[in-house]
């Protein structure tokens, strides 16, 4: 290619398409470059985009730093040499978030979502709960629909998802309230070190006008306290969870019980959702009836169905020993009996830390290929042929009110394509349980 091109998209996939589309539906005719040999996309771009040039491989860096802007796919570190050569040259490098940014009707409100954990569920959770208020609402970003493709359902309220890598490369959003619901150790493969890490989650703080922060994780809390109210599970939080009563203050508007979600966690979930529509200054009434019917996202602590008085639990994206030990906590305080089904490829790691935990299961079933390993770990452990067998024993145990969680610990790949065939066997074989 000799042309010289003044917009080049780096990194496909489906976010790559959706830039595309947005800056050929605006006049220009941007390039395409990925580093991979057959980007996802490719045959979409050749289909609906012939004119746009796609190079795949080695990134054209004498081609990106003569460009007037580079918009960079979050897979993608700004360190990557072509990248950061063309930076040095001068050239705008941003991402998606920001050409959305840039488009948004002014009218428009918008809510931030980020966090290392619980940022899908929160941004899902809310925008059910604006939907059924009656609110024009867009959900997407690092969730779902790429951001750009919302601007086509012309929302009242966009709601986005918003990962470190995407705030990377975003400096205009202007939120009406943004979150970072909480921070972990997480991606210490692209940062130099966790303060990097999260120092990226903040920047969403310098993008928006109110912050909704998480009472019980000082990392997430404003620089500036006037422009910022809390959620947790503290009694000092100002939306907070005592006695069972998720409060605004000391005004009750629900009972953790009455939430479908399980576990802790996702009461503190609630109450970040809860906080974040208030402060787009809508009543919170008609949205109460969502939050407590809203059943979790598939595969992540999502209540599959109630049988016999039984709730059965996919978590199948527990796919680490900090995910199942993060459910465990969550459903600590339940009132009945815990049936856990743990099992797959532990793919090396160090698994004894589960062992506390299991303390307060009724009984363990593990299966797959470290099923063996596993089932050391407690007198309560039993090894199983397979998922079928483990959800036949629980059914046969478990009593009303118990509950039965299938959060792995391992991948799945020892008996499944991937976590969510995983999931979803686990919830053809409850649908098959005689209610």
């Amino acid at each position: 290619m000799t042309q010289r091109v003044s917009h080049w998209v780096v990194g496909l996939g489906t976010t790559g398409l959706s830039v595309v589309k947005h800056l050929c539906a605006r006049g220009l005719t941007p390039a395409v470059c990925d580093t991979r040999l057959t980007p996802p996309g490719a045959k979409a771009l050749a289909r609906d985009f012939p004119k746009v040039p796609l190079i795949c491989g080695d990134l054209p860096q004498q081609q990106l730093s003569q460009a007037r802007q580079i918009i960079l796919s979050p897979g993608l570190a700004l360190s990557t040499p072509a990248i950061a050569a063309a930076k040095n040259a001068g050239v705008e490098v941003i991402g998606d978030i920001e050409l959305f940014a840039r488009a948004r009707k002014p009218s428009s409100q918008l809510i931030g979502i980020t966090g290392s954990n619980g940022k899908s569920t929160v941004t899902s959770l809310v925008g059910e709960m604006l939907a059924s208020a009656g609110v024009k609402v867009a959900v997407g970003g690092n969730i779902g629909t790429p951001a750009l493709d919302l601007l086509e359902q012309d929302a009242d309220i966009y709601v986005l998802e918003l990962s470190s890598f995407q705030l990377e490369t975003c400096h205009s959003l202007n939120c009406t309230v943004a979150t970072i619901l909480n921070v972990s150790e997480d991606h210490l493969d692209r940062y130099p070190d966790y303060a990097a890490y999260l120092a990226a989650k903040r920047r969403l703080y310098q993008q928006t006008q109110s912050i909704v922060a998480n009472f019980d994780d000082p990392q997430t809390w404003a620089n500036d306290a006037s422009s910022q109210v809390s959620f947790g599970l503290s009694a000092s939080a100002d939306w907070n969870c005592v006695d069972g009563q998720l409060r605004r203050g000391v005004q009750v508007f629900a009972r953790s019980e009455s939430l479908t979600m399980l576990g802790r966690h996702n009461q503190a979930n609630a109450l970040a959702a809860m906080a974040l529509i208030e402060a787009c200054g809508l009543e919170l009434k008609p949205s109460l009836a969502a939050m407590q019917s809203y059943p979790g996202l598939e595969h992540r602590c999502q209540t599959v169905a109630t049988v016999n008085g039984v709730r059965y639990v996919n978590d199948s994206k527990a796919t680490n020993v900090g995910a199942t030990l993060a459910a465990l906590e969550g459903l600590a305080d339940i009132d009945g009996d815990l049936y856990l089904i743990l099992g797959g490829d532990s793919k090396q790691a160090d698994l004894s830390e589960l062992a506390p935990a299991l303390s307060n299961t009724k009984a363990v079933y593990a299966f797959g290929k470290d099923g063996d390993k596993l089932a050391t770990l407690s007198e309560r452990a039993k090894v199983v042929a397979n998922l079928d067998q483990a959800v036949s024993l629980c059914a046969a145990s478990a009593k009303d009110g118990d509950i039965v969680l299938l959060s792995p610990a391992c991948a799945s790949l020892d008996m499944y394509p991937n976590f969510m065939a995983r999931g979803e066997h686990f919830c053809q074989l409850v649908g098959g349980l005689n209610g």
